[in-house]
């Protein structure tokens, strides 16, 4: 079965991914270290872990399978996440894959030693129109792959 998890805490994407999975027929698992509110509906549930590093992310590994989606900026729990057959889309819309994720893990330590040593400050570009366009895109691509591959018209 096909669902979407979701780093909930500062995911700017929220509302785009209930449109898609209400299209879809799809459950969201929202997971979060606090309480938020959401739509009341039953493809909808959110999870309140508790406080504390990786908290979400472990349980987010410890429920995902193989054909679900996850939705996270995290680099390291797309990682993990990747390892468990799931598919994983970034906040911006970008895809990670077991082809990219080496050089993305790569980078993202890189930038930390940098701004750790000052030499560059500053985090990630703001979140833009066209990120939220190419998220939506993307989002769909993958649930039609998904679902082509698990002989599911969409």
């Amino acid at each position: 079965m096909l669902d979407i998890f979701v780093d909930a805490d500062a995911c700017p994407v929220k509302q785009e991914i209930f449109r898609v999975a209400k299209r879809y027929d799809l459950n969201v698992i929202l997971v979060s270290n606090s309480w938020m509110r959401t739509p009341e509906s039953s493809w909808l549930e959110l999870v309140v872990v508790d406080k504390g590093p990786d908290v979400v992310d472990d349980w987010i590994v410890e429920h995902v399978g193989s054909d679900d989606i996850v939705i996270s900026g995290d680099i390291p729990l797309a990682s993990r996440c990747l390892k468990n057959g799931a598919q994983v889309l970034g906040n911006t819309g970008r895809p990670f894959t077991e082809d990219n994720i080496g050089d993305v893990l790569s980078i993202r330590d890189l930038l930390h030693d940098l701004r750790e040593q000052g030499t560059m400050i500053g985090g990630p570009r703001p979140f833009a129109k066209k990120d939220r366009s190419r998220f939506l895109q993307e989002l769909d691509k993958m649930i039609v792959k998904i679902r082509l591959k698990n002989g599911i018209n969409s």
